[in-house]
């Protein structure tokens, strides 16, 4: 495996994570570390995108952490219940 490989597979690696962690009730989906968690592993992603110039998934992961760093925002300015 690849440096460039390794890079893309913990990006994966930890955006699956998010979603497992939240799919088994574990963390929110609208919960801070939920967003941080697809922030991290989508830049992860969309740089080892970048570095094999596979332009596609450099939006779809750039994308996917623009929008993740939006939510985050929104959760942090929601009033706490």
């Amino acid at each position: 495996m690849n440096s460039n490989d390794l890079i893309g597979t913990i990006g994966v690696g930890i955006i699956l994570l998010a979603y497992f962690l939240n799919m088994f009730s574990l963390i929110p989906n609208n919960g801070k570390l939920f967003y941080l968690l697809n922030i991290i592993g989508a830049s992860i992603a969309c740089f080892a995108s970048y570095l094999i110039n596979y332009i596609p998934f450099v939006i779809l992961e750039g994308t996917w952490a623009l929008v993740s760093v939006i939510g985050l925002i929104k959760s942090i300015k929601k009033p706490q219940d």
